[in-house]
């Protein structure tokens, strides 16, 4: 059989890569999909005839004009996690829109992406769907596919012969020279960032929103905490665990949404989390027991938690990182206010009407809403957006050997839970810098939800207000972090003036640290200097102000250094924050109350004040020294400009 028929690569010199190598694509595939017939039966049968045509794919020359050079870039902050410690040798696939939409894998070799050891030697499972091919069998293409897949899925090691050993040496996934790679074409209305820009932003808020549906949820019983304790006839510490176990259940969640949105797609991801997230509403509504109420929002928590970690995902997908900051601080506002509506709203709702189920029936409306408006979003991942059109393209042309470096490097469980879960915890034990950067994440966190249940007390017992009043103290929160989204286009602005006079490093992120940390510590001085009875409710409410203002700049700036400073692993050291944020936040109000109640309302203000003046240093310090303390205390420099 010639070469012609056993590849549906055709290069016009062997000895030469860099003169372009074409695909075979039946003319006719179009037709023979109407007749219901397969088109990979019709490229077979037509080989050798004159109802083939020769479409061009991307060569040396093509991909150094638009900028490809033999150093692989580092993945961008959304590229999806590859088999092998995530060697991958197209990192660009999932950004870069080339003319023909295909990049061959020896092309790349060629140019010199040689880091992933690309073997050329055909696996076992190639052979044999070569071999059904030249009998012609239907059944034998689609094996062929089906296997060759996942085979290509597997880690190096899976074929036989010479290339195994040979992939195995050097430690990567094989991959066939014949593989195909899809990327987006020159202005592919499929590319997210080709989207209309007052599209994204749409659907940036639309997001956003789905942020503050989610935090609400998580605070909408603190504005009734006593329908829980009346209806159950339970402690209050015990009504406070409704709040605290579904911030807990955010922590767990990014272990199942995080890989379901890699491999699924985020729209998949969001469907089925939020779907459950509605439907457990239910029984929390109309629990018989404390010990049901209790369960269902844990698992409330885990469900809606999609909301919190692929947003920022999402929103990421639609902009290029030069222009994401201002989108993603949408997204640090969202997660920070939406617990703040939870008592503002439900307080009228519990004195009114003393129904907690009144309360989550409520809640679920608000999901509900956002769950059917989320479910109209296009997927956003380019990774599967063009995992879909390889699927597609392979139909079409009867070439199994079109994918995405994701399909081709595989994925197995063992690599996904090592970047869901041990990474992070690898991260968070060996990583003073991202500790105390976490640390003080939490710290922030923690006290948003310690003044859901520090205002009842000052409010509550001082002053004798009911729930609906100790709700509407919130709202200097949400006016102070209003500023600070405002603020944030100031940060921003500040941040491209020097990237254009240099390269910027991660430190340059920390400016909206170092203008919110100030405020956090000032409102806590401010809560505790006005707890008097004979000042009136606007001194200790005001210190709101203060508080939301820093609280989102904080977030911000320390969310961007983060990434910045573990670029190569970014998504495992925001999972780390992730599950340090939720647990601060879940545990600060099992005591909060009780701390007022011993040290009195002016000294547990202070207390928190004084830890928050400590860490005011920490922005100012890592702004003047951070790049020296990360040499210092980091394993190795995960920054980009680590890997230069």
């Amino acid at each position: 059989m010639d070469s012609d028929q056993e590849s549906i690569n055709s290069f016009n010199s062997r000895d030469s890569y860099t003169q372009v190598p074409q695909t075979y694509v039946p003319s006719d595939a179009t037709s023979a999909r109407r007749a219901g017939r397969r088109s990979s039966a019709s490229a077979s049968s037509a080989v050798g005839s004159d109802r083939l045509r020769l479409v061009p794919t991307e060569t040396v020359k093509s991909l150094q004009d638009m900028g490809v050079t033999p150093e692989a870039p580092l993945p961008d902050v959304n590229a999806p996690t590859t088999g092998k410690g995530g060697a991958a040798i197209f990192p660009e696939e999932y950004t870069l829109e080339t003319a023909t939409g295909l990049v061959p894998v020896a092309t790349l070799q060629s140019l010199g992406r040689t880091q992933s050891a690309v073997s050329r030697t055909r696996t076992r499972v190639m052979r044999e769907g070569a071999a059904a091919r030249r009998r012609g069998s239907d059944a034998g293409s689609e094996n062929e596919q089906k296997l060759t897949l996942s085979d290509h899925g597997s880690k190096s090691g899976s074929g036989s012969g010479e290339g195994e050993g040979e992939g195995a040496a050097a430690g990567a996934p094989e991959l066939d020279p014949e593989i195909e790679f899809v990327t987006f074409v020159t202005g592919d209305p499929e590319n997210p960032h080709n989207w209309p820009l007052w599209l994204r932003w749409v659907y940036t808020i639309l997001l956003s929103i789905l942020v503050i549906a989610v935090a609400y949820g998580s605070a909408c019983i603190t504005g009734g905490l006593g329908t829980v304790s009346d209806k159950f006839h339970v402690s209050q510490e015990v009504s406070i665990l409704t709040c605290s176990l579904m911030v807990l259940g955010f922590s767990l969640g990014p272990l199942i949404w995080s890989p379901v949105s890699d491999l699924l797609g985020r729209r998949v991801a969001y469907f089925i989390s939020l779907g459950l997230y509605v439907i457990f509403n239910i029984p929390c509504a109309l629990a018989p027991n404390i010990g049901c109420l209790l369960a269902c929002r844990f698992l409330c928590g885990v469900w809606s938690s999609s909301g919190l970690c692929l947003v920022g995902g999402s929103i990421a997908d639609m902009f290029p990182p030069e222009t994401r900051g201002r989108a993603i601080a949408f997204f640090a506002y969202a997660p920070y206010c939406g617990p703040v509506f939870g008592p503002l709203v439900n307080g009228f709702i519990s004195v009114a009407t003393n129904r907690m189920d009144l309360i989550f029936w409520v809640n679920m409306a608000f999901a509900g809403v956002m769950w059917i408006i989320v479910a109209l979003i296009p997927e956003t991942f380019a990774p599967v957006i063009l995992k879909r059109r390889a699927a597609r393209l392979r139909k079409e042309t009867g070439n199994p050997k079109i994918m995405t470096e994701q399909e081709a490097q595989g994925l197995s469980v063992r690599e996904m839970v090592q970047d869901c879960l041990l990474r992070p915890l690898y991260l968070a034990v060996t990583e003073p810098v991202l500790d105390l950067m976490c640390f003080y994440v939490c710290l922030i966190y923690s006290l948003l939800y310690a003044f859901f249940f520090a205002y009842p007390v000052i409010f509550g017992e001082l002053y004798g207000y009911k729930d609906n009043l100790i709700g509407l103290m919130l709202i200097p929160i949400l006016i102070g972090a209003s500023v600070a989204l405002a603020t944030t286009t100031f940060c921003e602005n500040q941040y491209i003036k020097i990237t254009r006079r240099r390269k910027p490093t991660p430190e340059d992120r920390l400016l909206g640290a170092m203008i919110g940390a100030p405020f956090a510590a000032i409102a806590l001085w401010i809560l505790g200097a006005t707890a008097y009875k004979h000042i009136i409710w606007v001194g200790p409410a005001s210190s709101g102000l203060a508080f939301g203002y820093g609280m989102v700049l904080i977030y911000y700036s320390l969310n961007n250094y983060i990434i910045d400073c573990y670029a190569v692993y970014a998504s495992s050291a925001l999972a780390t924050k992730v599950f340090l944020r939720s647990a601060g936040g879940a545990a600060f109000p099992l005591f909060t109350e009780q701390m007022y109640h011993k040290l009195g309302l002016h000294w547990a203000s202070w207390l928190l004040a004084f830890i928050s003046t400590a860490m005011v240093a920490i922005p100012f310090a890592f702004f003047h020294w951070g790049k020296d303390l990360r040499a210092k205390l980091s394993k190795k420099n995960y920054a980009f400009s680590g890997m230069e």
